[in-house]
């Protein structure tokens, strides 16, 4: 999926002031842009001392009911998004189950997805299998490392489960991922990477 070029260089405006535009940024443009790319553009710039890698951003849209692809893997230099995978969120964000994340924190023991700008660490291999690890960059995830949030490869998240139930499992705040999409979106978000998560409430 290609980007819109309005959008796009729209986006560039929020969010670019103080950083190095990718190549592609200048290039014609066509199709619609990840809606959340304004914001994470500007949290590129904000934490751009923190973020090394400027090429490959993780996007998740928590407004989005937990059955629609709602995690986009955007490809800033070439200019489109990579792909766009289902994602979850933790079960202390939705109490009821609906598939909807009503309630964010930073909180241990909260079971809760945090909301604003991580940075994406090391992989490690613990009970999800190859995971990687995320350091929060705000207030409101600083306790990511301490949490142990994390993406990972998780059972209870995949197509067949959307379908069948109109929404996929909880993580305990995790952002878990089906088991196919893991490994590739590990390669392609790798360390010191930016992942932006927020509910936009347009």
């Amino acid at each position: 999926m290609k980007f819109n070029r309005r959008h796009f260089l729209g986006a560039l405006a929020v969010g670019g002031a103080g950083l190095a535009a990718p190549r592609a940024f200048a290039a014609p443009l066509c199709g619609e842009s990840p809606a959340l790319l304004p914001q994470a553009m500007a949290a590129l710039n904000v934490h751009r001392g923190a973020i090394v890698h400027r090429d490959t951003i993780g996007i998740v849209n928590f407004s989005a009911h937990s059955r629609v692809p709602r995690f986009q893997l955007v490809d800033l230099e070439g200019g489109k998004v990579i792909s766009s995978l289902l994602v979850s969120h933790g079960r202390g964000s939705d109490p009821a189950n609906s598939g909807y994340a009503e309630r964010f924190s930073n909180r241990p023991g909260s079971n809760a997805s945090s909301l604003g700008a991580f940075v994406t660490g090391d992989t490690y291999y613990g009970k999800h299998g190859r995971s990687r690890k995320l350091i929060g960059l705000e207030p409101q995830n600083s306790a990511a490392l301490y949490r142990a949030i994390m993406i990972h490869g998780a059972d209870y998240v995949s197509e067949p489960m959307a379908l069948m139930q109109g929404r996929v499992g909880r993580s305990q705040g995790c952002f878990a991922v089906s088991r196919g999409d893991i490994e590739p979106l590990l390669a392609r978000l790798g360390s010191g990477r930016l992942l932006f998560a927020c509910k936009d409430e347009g």
